[in-house]
């Protein structure tokens, strides 16, 4: 990472390492969503698991992760930083170990679940972490501009890394990477990482645990109601029964927390016009990277009757474009602006998308496919760079918490809200290359107004709040 700030007196070799560790322990996070997603027909076959359990199986780790993402967000900032990540890894990497040697499907999905509540212990706390790390403004929003790339690198890894070992080894195996990204954390977690700032306890924020219910039910529900929909219609009760129950009950949130002393999610946080774009960015990158990732596996799956093996190896391009230019963006977000970059990034999100909306029964991958991916890699990774630093500017300390929570909630519900949204969209063609397309062209068009909303609130001089003194 490059990233070399002396902070607290400690070494800039050992404030990048410190970060380095940070952002694997979050990235690993994001891979283990999509770690069984490539071995799920082994695992079924293995467990015989009902098309209902398979539901079940997918959702999860996400649906606790995403759900309790705010309150871990809570219990970092009344808890600390550091603790919290130490306790959350605990919680995901002892799961993860009990999960590689599940006997059956119900301790299988009962690990995975656990984990999804370890990890989103772990992951708000990260931010909070990060936050003490970097304490200047400047340096905390260029160590911003190279995270945001990381939780994205892992998704991507995490569909490519299985795709191409369970040709050859147990799905089971997969869970090694967690345990061992784990215990190398722990081990460092009390000499590299620092503890924060001790807060008198009058400072700390209550735990608003109504809140707490409320929005991880809500999140939850929703999104589980969401996710149902690719396997079932709209009329069934199993998508649109958790769906209404999850909006209701978010609609309650949201008037619980103007009442209570210490809310979960203040009400004011979100609504500053620089936070919100941010948000809607980690969200638009999160549903596009999810899109392409879905489509383009079925399609060459199905259609081109490719083998897995070969469909994870053609996302590679992906994957390395996202880490080439994650590498860029700190310097040119302090050259050029938060809010450059976020247009610039969207355009090449969409020309992107453009090229992918022209995909046929039998396109030239080199062409279509992967030019496509390469550009929608690159203008993602723009996106998230400057998303991450709006949505965390002018945050304190006392709040690096919620804003890692609120952060990682976006990015959670982008694949679930996005993917629904733009399947339901291809689901208007009967022919399913036409309907990909059609899914493409949308979110290319989402990306375009995106951008053109980006250059218009943001100035310049007002949206530039990255230190330029690496110019």
């Amino acid at each position: 990472m490059n990233i070399n700030i002396d902070i607290k007196g400690r070494k800039p070799q050992q404030a990048r390492a410190a970060f380095a560790i940070l952002a694997i322990v979050q990235a690993t996070l994001i891979f283990t969503i999509a770690l069984i997603t490539v071995p799920l027909p082994k695992i079924a076959s293995e467990f015989a698991i009902s098309s209902g359990n398979l539901l079940l199986m997918q959702v999860a780790y996400g649906l606790p992760f995403s759900g309790l993402l705010l309150f871990g967000g809570r219990l970092a900032d009344r808890y600390r930083g550091r603790q919290m990540v130490v306790t959350g890894l605990i919680i995901f990497g002892m799961t993860s170990i009990i999960a590689a040697f599940a006997p059956n499907f119900e301790v299988l999905v009962s690990m995975r679940f656990l984990q999804g509540v370890g990890a989103a212990i772990t992951a708000p706390a990260l931010m909070a972490v990060l936050r003490t790390l970097f304490p200047d403004p400047s340096d905390f929003s260029r160590a911003m501009a190279v995270w945001g790339g990381v939780p994205f690198l892992g998704a991507i890894i995490g569909f490519i890394l299985p795709g191409i070992l369970t040709n050859w080894i147990s799905w089971r195996w997969m869970f090694v990477f967690p345990v061992l990204i784990t215990a190398v954390a722990l081990a460092v977690a009390r000499p590299l990482l620092p503890a924060g700032d001790d807060m008198a306890s009058a400072n700390r924020p209550g735990l608003d645990p109504l809140g707490a219910v409320l929005v991880t039910l809500g999140i939850s529900l929703t999104s589980y109601g969401l996710i149902a929909s690719g396997d079932y219609s709209w009329s069934s009760f199993t998508v649109y029964g958790p769906f209404i129950v999850g909006i209701v009950l978010l609609f309650i949130f949201l008037i619980v927390e103007r009442k209570v002393r210490d809310p979960l999610l203040p009400p004011g946080f979100i609504s500053e016009p620089r936070r919100i774009v941010g948000l809607a960015g980690m969200f638009l990158a999160a549903a596009g990277s999810m899109l392409i990732e879905y489509v383009l596996t079925l399609y060459l799956q199905q259609i081109r009757e490719w083998s897995s093996l070969a469909t994870a190896v053609s996302f590679l391009p992906f994957a390395v474009t996202m880490i080439v230019v994650n590498q860029l963006s700190a310097p040119i977000i302090a050259r050029f602006g938060v809010a450059r970059i976020l247009t610039i990034g969207g355009l090449i999100s969409t020309v992107g998308l453009g090229l992918l909306a022209w995909i046929g029964h039998d396109s030239v991958y080199a062409a279509i496919l992967l030019l496509g991916q390469i550009l929608l890699a690159a203008g993602i990774s723009f996106v998230l760079s400057g998303s991450a630093v709006q949505s965390t500017a002018n945050v304190g300390q006392h709040q690096a918490g919620l804003a890692g929570g609120v952060m990682n909630t976006a990015m959670e519900l982008g694949p679930t809200v996005g993917l629904a949204v733009l399947m339901a969209v291809a689901a208007t063609q009967a022919d399913a290359v036409q309907g990909y397309a059609w899914a493409f062209g949308s979110a290319g068009i989402v990306f375009v107004l995106f951008a053109i909303i980006a250059s218009i609130l943001f100035s310049r001089k007002s949206a530039d709040h990255v230190s330029r003194s690496g110019r």
